[in-house]
């Protein structure tokens, strides 16, 4: 019998101690500086010094202490480092909260099956098998929030409509969470601007946030490829004998149950969305007046447009017609424009986390003044987000602790330098493989994308300078070591909760979906391979 896994903040605690441990043994050194010319130019280079060896000049500045009781204070110094970020991630979550509150997702995305369903009078829509368009189209949609937002625990809600539906159009419950889970986690894997992987794996690692854009969109769409043709293959096959799937007996539970009745949900617009709508025209406005030229900055090439202007346009056009239809439409279009600045502020301003999170706080209110919610309830739903996600916030804290003691010890730049010269004749394809391995094997015992990018980016980036590899390249083996695991790690409580509400044992999932991991896995190591092979833009 399996021994119970401890709690992540127990294994981050341990990970602080082991780390004080080592600096009793690691000896202190230091990466410094230095000019040097090579055929008649100066250049930059990096150093390590033992800190005996240390020039005098550098000696007064850097002052390790082997650590004991720090492990305690380090948690202090943990938060303050990772402030920004923490703050960041409970005002995401305390803004998702308000919206979520509006159902405004759930109707998009029943319209959207709806949609579907239409387009069976089409002969090539019936030839192509308008349950496969659906099955595509859902996984696409839940893999671009998945590559945008690092859209998970949401996905427990979303199993308990598209479980039902997957039964309802002749397959299984697998189908099911594929089309919601499995889709989720491959764009977690191939995040395009996940600001909880992404942004913070990027920001750790002091480069621009969201550069290489291009490689990890075309990664995206490959991964999601494979991934989606292993989904309809299995569906296919279970199409044609539902007994093959290894959940028969279990979907009994399904087939059996009286078709329950779904909530109403009432179409309506209060008067005060209105008003919202009218304010944010406004804002808009004064926006076109101020920025009517936008520079958009993609890796190394940038183009001017007039983007802020159209889109005003365009948003009061949609912004009527949502609202002639209801406010959920109307919050829905809000949710859009939010990706839509996300992405202009970030290429054409430089935001970083304090302008994203203003963003999503102001998508937020708006959302829950739309929905006739008073200040005060506003208020009420923005803490209980922020409750709901305080443990991400909390371990990126903790996971702070961890860099503290190790620089506060001094080893951190001795251990860089002992990896480097461990894996400094590996070649950069199996210096960047092994990179991947250790992030898929942390992550398996700490599955929170933003705790283990906090734990493994300010070690893995530097290092990453010592060995020849780009950070970029650093950070692609951190989202793809982070992503594909999450599918199958019994940490992963977003997973052992949507098995839980689809009635599908682990065991049998995990039976069915190594095969899918494996190949995944290994396609991730392919994908890798081109960013220290190849000149990519951002790498």
């Amino acid at each position: 019998m399996l021994k119970k896994v401890p709690h992540t903040y127990v294994i981050v605690f341990a990970i602080i101690v082991i780390a004080a441990v080592l600096t009793w043994f690691i000896p202190a050194g230091k990466y410094i500086e230095v000019e040097r010319e090579v055929n008649g130019e100066i250049q930059k280079e990096m150093v390590f010094h033992y800190h005996q060896n240390l020039p005098d000049e550098h000696q007064a500045q850097f002052e390790p202490k082997t650590q004991t009781w720090q492990v305690f204070s380090a948690l202090f110094k943990g938060f303050v480092k990772q402030s920004n970020i923490i703050i960041f991630i409970l005002m995401i979550g305390g803004a998702f909260w308000i919206m979520n509150q509006s159902k405004a997702i759930d109707i998009g995305i029943m319209a959207f099956l709806k949609f579907t369903k239409k387009l069976e009078h089409n002969r090539l829509v019936r030839s192509l098998g308008v349950d496969n368009i659906i099955i595509v189209l859902v996984m696409l949609m839940f893999s671009i929030f998945g590559a945008i937002f690092g859209m998970s625990e949401e996905t427990i809600a979303f199993a308990i409509i598209l479980v039902p539906l997957a039964i309802s159009m002749g397959y299984d419950s697998i189908i099911g969470v594929c089309m919601v889970y499995i889709a989720a986690h491959l764009g977690f894997a191939g995040a395009i601007l996940n600001p909880f992987t992404i942004g913070i794996a990027q920001g750790l690692a002091d480069i621009p946030l969201f550069s290489g854009i291009e490689y990890r969109f075309f990664s995206w769409i490959i991964i999601n490829v494979v991934g989606i043709i292993i989904v309809l293959r299995y569906a296919h096959k279970i199409r044609k004998n539902p007994k093959l799937s290894p959940v028969y007996t279990e979907d009994e539970y399904w087939r059996k149950r009286e078709e329950h009745d779904t909530e109403t949900i009432t179409y309506y617009t209060p008067r005060i969305a209105w008003f919202v709508y009218g304010a944010i025209l406004v804002a808009l406005t004064i926006f076109s007046v101020l920025y009517p030229t936008t520079t958009l900055s993609v890796g190394n090439s940038s183009t001017s447009l007039v983007i802020i202007p159209i889109v005003s346009v365009i948003f009061a056009i949609l912004g009527y017609l949502s609202l002639r239809k209801s406010v959920h439409f109307f919050i829905l279009l809000l949710l859009a424009y939010t990706i839509i600045f996300l992405i202009v502020g970030v290429m054409g301003y430089g935001w970083y986390v304090m302008e994203i999170a203003t963003l999503f706080l102001a998508m937020g209110i708006s959302s829950g003044l739309a929905i006739n919610k008073s200040a005060d309830d506003i208020a009420k739903l923005f803490l209980e987000g922020v409750k709901d996600i305080l443990s991400a916030a909390v371990i990126v804290g903790l996971a702070g602790g961890i860099i503290v003691v190790l620089e506060d010890g001094g080893i951190i730049d001795s251990i860089l330098y002992g990896l480097s010269k461990a894996m400094g004749n590996f070649g950069n394809v199996a210096s960047v493989g092994v990179m991947y391995v250790i992030q898929t094997i942390i992550n398996v015992v700490i599955p929170s994308g933003s705790a283990k990018a906090a734990i493994t980016m300010p070690i893995m980036a530097p290092f990453s300078d010592l060995i020849g590899i780009s950070r970029q390249a650093t950070v692609m083996a951190f989202q793809f070591g982070d992503g594909f695991t999450n599918m199958i790690t019994p940490t992963s409580g977003v997973l052992i909760a949507v098995l839980g509400v689809a009635r599908i044992p682990y065991h049998k999932w995990v039976k069915w979906v190594w095969p899918l991991i494996l190949t995944v896995i290994i396609l991730g190591f392919l994908l890798l391979i081109p960013t220290v092979t190849m000149e990519l833009n951002g790498f």
